[in-house]
């Protein structure tokens, strides 16, 4: 199809076709990630507006992350039944109305309804949207249009806490929602009328009703287990249980089902994974999403609550890292494009592991003095890391994949993506959570009178309360109340810290997986019709 493309219409007329396709596709993949982020800073206010709970207006975005992971792993399914355009035209659209109503809702009730909605068209704006652009560029352009559609991905979450703060601040948390609209018509207008389907037939096969509900339950059994698990106290919870079974059962009963020789179309086609290099980095992936995500979350608690920085000083914080990311994402993508790539990937891989370690162990060593230097730098050399593993990822996983397998694996690698940022986001929240109370029981030990060092701060202490005019009992009060939140701080630093080295440990533990990525000998190139 894409020699009959290109029979049709001058060369130049087709590159520049192609281009403007991109730019369609990364500005609809940017809208939905920074979706996932934009909104956090909001929900203290959509709170007080909506009149609901802390607890429960966390639904606005675990709704979201629900109805996303569920639907990620059927987009091949679904592009296949109803078209490509078809159906990235649609999510698109989905994605533009529930984000109107999202921000004219006036009830809790209401505004999760659109979250929910709004998260099942964002599915398509990441996986069908990568796997389109393997079949419409040549595959010597890959390396660059990958690095390019993935630093929405990569940045779009780090500006999107420092972005939906500004807005909140100075507008309303209802615009974190309308500035989808602008940005979601011109994708809308580039894609329908440039992006062309394939000169393939729509699939008639019997809709796999049964794979489907497993996944719906599966999946979404185990992101309200994630999302809710540390404020219900995980296992001690009589609901946290139920589901974890639920979701145990209904994944194991799809991969049983999906797998099975009875179902002659599964709506997820597991068989893709005998290919040990997309298991690979599907594995890659799931640990990445944990230190993005994960380290996202936490950092900026962790110098609002500790180092006493500002929202705006913490986004000032992220933004050199996201800017080293665009760097460098650039950067390898221009060395992996071409017919034969100036560099091994597995090369670019294992430096991106050794300075994503390092920022983890600079991070896992910051106290209390710590200053937002120290914190910038870090997070520059995460960010140079970040973007010299996910391109090469990204190239070494498509590369091994015969072209009807593209759609599925993009599939995979997303949710697997987005899955590892939930697993981050529970895992950290509640290490940090015990770590502060082990730290604390630890310390504590040194608080009493046969420590010298104790007795001499408490006693500094209280003489200097004393001389500023509070009576001896009241000044020894207080002693005891800033040394208690000086133990507090410091539990809470040492817990920090912990987190961001089981960050590092993460990666060297599935650091040993990027050996079994072979050199691609050729990257897959348009095999489907393209876009004119």
């Amino acid at each position: 199809m894409a020699t009959n493309i290109a029979a049709a219409n001058p060369p130049g007329e087709l590159v520049s076709a192609r281009w403007l396709i991109l730019l369609g596709l990364i500005t609809a993949s940017i809208m939905e990630v920074l979706d996932t982020t934009i909104v956090n800073v909001a929900l203290p206010t959509m709170a007080g507006n909506l009149g609901a709970t802390v607890q429960d207006i966390a639904w606005v975005s675990t709704g979201y992350i629900l109805s996303n992971v569920v639907v990620l792993p059927m987009t091949a399914f679904l592009t296949a039944r109803f078209g490509r355009k078809r159906y990235l035209t649609f999510s698109i659209f989905l994605f533009i109305i529930s984000s109107f109503f999202c921000g004219t809702s006036h009830s809790l009730g209401e505004l999760v309804v659109w979250r929910i909605l709004q998260g099942a068209g964002g599915a398509a704006l990441l996986s069908t949207a990568q796997a389109t652009l393997r079949q419409i560029f040549p595959k010597e352009e890959q390396g660059l249009v990958q690095a390019i559609f993935l630093l929405g991905v990569i940045v779009a979450p780090t500006i999107g806490p420092t972005l939906g703060g500004w807005i909140t601040d100075n507008y309303t948390w209802s615009w974190c929602f309308f500035i989808n609209i602008p940005i979601g018509l011109t994708s809308i207008a580039l894609v329908t009328t440039f992006l062309q389907d394939p000169d393939t037939p729509l699939s008639t096969a019997r809709i796999d009703w049964l794979g489907i509900g497993l996944l719906a339950l599966g999946l979404g059994s185990l992101q309200y287990v994630l999302e809710e698990g540390q404020k219900n106290d995980w296992f001690n919870d009589a609901w946290i249980v139920r589901w974890s079974i639920v979701s145990a059962v209904s994944l194991i009963s799809m991969l049983v089902w999906e797998l099975s020789p009875r179902n002659k179309a599964p709506v997820v086609n597991f068989r893709v994974l005998h290919n040990k290099q997309l298991s690979a980095c599907l594995f890659l992936f799931l640990s990445l999403g944990f230190g993005l995500f994960g380290g996202i979350y936490i950092f900026p608690v962790f110098t609002q609550d500790i180092l006493g920085f500002t929202p705006t000083q913490t986004g000032l914080a992220l933004l050199p890292g996201g800017l080293a990311t665009a760097f460098s994402a650039l950067v390898c993508g221009r060395l992996l494009n071409g017919a034969k790539p100036l560099v091994d990937l597995r090369l670019l891989l294992c430096i991106g592991v050794i300075l994503f370690m390092t920022s983890m162990w600079m991070l896992g060593h910051m106290t209390p003095q710590s200053g937002e230097a120290s914190a910038r730098f870090a997070l520059l050399i995460r960010g140079l890391g970040l973007g010299l593993l996910f391109t090469p990822i990204n190239m070494a996983a498509f590369s091994s994949l015969k072209p009807q397998e593209i759609q599925q694996a993009s599939g995979l690698i997303n949710l697997s993506r987005q899955l590892g940022g939930s697993f981050g986001i529970a895992v950290l929240a509640t290490y940090v959570a015990n770590m502060s109370q082990f730290h604390r029981i630890n310390l504590i030990q040194n608080y009493n009178s046969a420590n010298p060092a104790f007795t001499s701060r408490l006693q500094g202490l209280t003489a200097t309360l004393h001389s500023h005019g509070s009576s001896l009992v009241d000044a020894q009060q207080q002693a005891y109340t800033i040394l208690e939140q000086t133990l507090m701080r410091q539990s809470r630093t040492l817990a920090y810290d912990n987190a961001f080295m089981l960050i590092l440990m993460c990666f060297v533990c599935t650091a040993p997986a990027i050996l079994l990525i072979r050199k691609p000998k050729t990257s897959a190139g348009p095999t489907q019709g393209g876009g004119h």
